[in-house]
């Protein structure tokens, strides 16, 4: 597109609609975030991005920005995206006649010999004028006078200049000197009117004229040539002798910009560089050179410098867009940065190339118009890099080759792709029993890859349960800091260990969770004491164990049975014998707590024993309880007859009657049948209604996948099975045989509170104890 503004417009001024141009409505130009970019650093124009309109941002002043070039051309482009489409703009600045034509001095002498032939020419310095065409000089007028007229020609380029042409010989005797008015008009509207004097001193005569071996000297200079460094010598002749044969040279109608560049030497007219020489500001220089001899005759000659382009200007890079921060989920050929190079050089000196580092997520994308895109070719991560500084680099093709390099800085956005990890797989927790509700038991921690809210992590249990109560009734999480708290105090006994499924949710969109179980240990405290299983005592009249007075040292008595619902240590049992009637009669085993005699019996013992046997555990603090054993040393237990009487302690029991052996057997009898039938319903309950039995039995026997059924603890180190024990009776016979049979049943570990169902169950094997009597065939007590 081409567009004419005449200069010095006001700010704002429009400049052109480009809509019809671009071939797009104005909803579109929005959508395609088209804008105007200029090529200099200075912004000239501004695109309305909702109309089209071109606007003018600064007034322009067409000398300042392009001095005689013409034309004057701004360059711009209009870059759409979504597709990429650049077009190219160019601004033409018209010019205005704003300047008036100024010559250089306000006077002007020329020194002519008398004897000058008529339609002698006298070259007159140009005025400058600022303004181009037809708004630079284009005419130029000379006061009325009988010796000169003024002629008025035109330069190849098409520049005005004016000579003094001599009409009539001068006679300085007449006049010596002359005074005329030098217009020059311009064509602009208005016209504008620049003067200066001449003034024609006539001299005496010197018929001999300087004169150049060329009229035009055709010279090659390289840019940035170093300052002194000699052009070319422009070398005059003159045939007159003596003062009028001396030649000075100077410039003739050169502009002061250009008298800075160049030096002249007056005496040998040798030229040379006295300033920088930029070809990216002037590619060509015309010089014309006087050479004046004594007599004050002169010549002239032009002197042609064509300046010759040097690689000295690197290439320039200037971003259009960038996008940053870039999100990591961006797909491959997504536009990240939209860049332009140029280089001011010409010919190979311009032309570039750009690459970019290599092992990069980018590429670059060459478009038109020195135009680049950097695109992403690979995914992102923002997690393994979350920025990236791209080099990118521009090189030309001139020799020596110059680069310029350009940093990037692209962040990278985080979007939600990582999921909550815990620290570890599974957590091991332990937790001592009877705690205080509210009890801190733990930390899980999950830490998420993400950032801000994508990272926040949120915890929560997930529903399960623990004894078929919900698992929240038993741990609450703090859903901030992922600690566990105990909510209720809990009992070893009830419950060993349960199993937390924990969950860490992130607060991205859409969220993502990931999942860990949490075994929590229930520690054992010692808070049981031991617990007597035999014998049992219930505050009714204790049950009598019968010994034989006939026992030898180390003859086993009874057993005392306890266990203790704790573990490990803390069930570990000891016996000790507190008190007896006789205290060197009997012991006690320290780990079994059979009770065995420790001599043998004689008359002087007394009838009945009393031992009072403690049981401590290894907890720490101990806990312990006792038992009650009551002994009976009879003669033996073959007598058909044995009467109990109320006897003093210190008299010898008599013989009992033998009708108590009668009663002995019926009664075993019985207690054998309510024993079996009790087992059998006992175990057909036990099998079909574990449950219901355990919620409704007055026995309370905790029976569960977690109690073995052969009485409590492996480790207990107390008795864990029960003894059956077998009681031998003959008729006529006293004595009795009492022995230690192996087990018949388990034994359930029952709590102290609860022991009066067992109690009833062991009742029989009380009054047999207490009731010996007389049985011919042989019969078998379990207890």
């Amino acid at each position: 597109m081409i567009l004419k503004l005449p200069e010095e417009k006001k700010s704002g001024s429009l400049v052109a609609n480009v809509l019809k141009d671009l071939k797009i409505d104005a909803r579109e130009l929005s959508t395609h975030r088209a804008r105007l970019v200029s090529e200099g650093t200075r912004q000239y124009f501004q695109l309305d991005p909702h109309t089209g309109n071109v606007i003018l941002q600064d007034r322009i002043d067409r000398e300042a920005l392009c001095g005689q070039k013409d034309p004057c051309i701004l360059h711009s482009e209009i870059v759409l995206e979504n597709p990429l489409q650049v077009h190219r703009i160019e601004v033409e600045i018209e010019d205005v006649n704003d300047n008036s034509p100024q010559f250089s001095k306000k006077e002007f002498i020329f020194e002519i010999p008398e004897h000058m032939p008529t339609n002698t020419r006298f070259p007159v310095e140009s005025p400058e004028d600022a303004d181009r065409g037809e708004n630079t000089v284009q005419n130029y007028m000379l006061s009325p006078n009988e010796h000169f007229r003024l002629d008025v020609q035109s330069h190849n380029e098409g520049t005005k200049f004016a000579e003094l042409v001599l009409e009539k010989q001068l006679d300085r005797e007449e006049e010596t000197r002359f005074f005329l008015i030098l217009s020059a008009v311009d064509g602009g509207i208005p016209k504008r009117t620049g003067t200066a004097k001449i003034i024609i001193e006539v001299l005496d005569s010197n018929d001999n004229i300087p004169v150049f071996d060329k009229n035009i000297y055709k010279i090659k200079l390289m840019e940035n040539s170093p300052l002194g460094s000699s052009v070319t010598k422009v070398e005059a002749a003159d045939r007159d002798f003596g003062s009028n044969a001396e030649i000075t040279y100077s410039f003739s109608q050169v502009p002061d910009n250009v008298q800075r560049v160049f030096k002249l030497n007056k005496h040998t007219g040798e030229l040379t560089v006295a300033e920088n020489i930029d070809y990216e500001i002037n590619q060509n220089y015309a010089l014309n050179i006087k050479a004046m001899d004594g007599g004050g005759l002169s010549a002239y000659c032009k002197v042609m410098v064509e300046i010759e382009d040097r690689n000295d200007n690197p290439p320039d890079m200037t971003i259009t867009s960038l996008i940053s921060p870039l999100p990591e989920d961006s797909p491959p050929d997504t536009l990240v940065a939209l860049f332009r190079i140029t280089d001011r050089d010409s010919g190979d000196n311009g032309r570039t190339a750009c690459t970019t580092e290599a092992n990069l997520p980018f590429m670059l994308k060459a478009s038109e118009n020195n135009y680049y895109q950097l695109v992403t070719q690979q995914p992102l991560d923002r997690e393994r890099v979350s920025e990236y500084n791209i080099t990118i680099s521009a090189t030309d093709w001139g020799l020596p080759r110059l680069t310029s390099t350009r940093i990037i800085n692209v962040l990278i956005s985080d979007v939600n792709d990582n999921a909550p990890v815990f620290e570890k797989s599974l957590y091991d927790m332990q937790l001592h029993e009877n705690n205080i509700p509210g009890l801190h038991i733990g930390l899980v921690q999950a830490k998420d890859l993400d950032t801000a809210q994508n990272a926040k992590v949120t915890y929560s249990l997930l529903p399960g349960k623990v004894i078929d109560q919900p698992v929240s009734s038993y741990v609450s999480i703090n859903s901030e800091t992922g600690n566990l708290y105990a909510i209720r105090s809990l009992d070893y006994e009830q419950v060993k260990n349960f199993q937390v499924t924990v969950r860490a949710v992130d607060s991205g969109f859409p969220p993502l969770s990931s999942q860990v179980m949490v075994q929590v240990v229930i520690m054992d405290e010692n808070d049981n004491a031991p617990f007597i299983l035999y014998p049992l005592q219930n505050g009714s009249s204790p049950s009598n164990d019968l010994v034989p007075r006939g026992a030898e040292a180390g003859y086993l008595v009874t057993k005392v049975v306890a266990v203790d619902r704790d573990s490990g240590q803390n069930s570990w049992l000891s016996y000790e014998l507190l008190k007896a009637t006789e205290p060197g009669l009997f012991s006690v085993g320290a780990q079994n707590g059979e009770v065995k005699t420790m001599r043998p019996m004689n008359k002087r013992d007394t009838f009945k024993q009393k031992l009072i046997i403690g049981v401590k555990d290894n907890g720490h603090p101990p806990q312990s309880t006792s038992a009650t054993l009551s002994i009976l040393l009879v003669d033996g237990f073959s007598d058909p007859y044995m009467k109990m009487v109320d006897i003093p302690k210190e008299e010898v029991v008599e013989e009992e009657d033998r009708t108590l052996t009668m009663y002995l057997v019926i009664c075993l009898a019985v207690i054998s049948f309510i024993f079996l039938v009790s087992m059998l319903v006992f175990i057909s309950i036990r099998i079909h209604k574990r449950r219901k039995f355990v919620e409704s039995s007055a026995l309370n026997f905790p029976v569960g996948p977690n109690f073995p059924e052969n009485c409590g603890d492996a480790d207990a180190g107390s008795l864990s099975r029960s003894y059956n024990y077998e009681v031998c009776l003959a008729d006529g016979s006293l004595n009795s045989e009492f022995r230690f049979l192996r087990p018949l049943f388990p034994v359930f570990s029952v709590e102290p509170a609860q022991s009066q169902g067992l109690q009833r169950i062991s009742a029989g094997s009380q009054d047999l104890s207490s009731h010996a009597a007389e049985s011919h065939p042989k019969s078998q007590v379990r207890i």
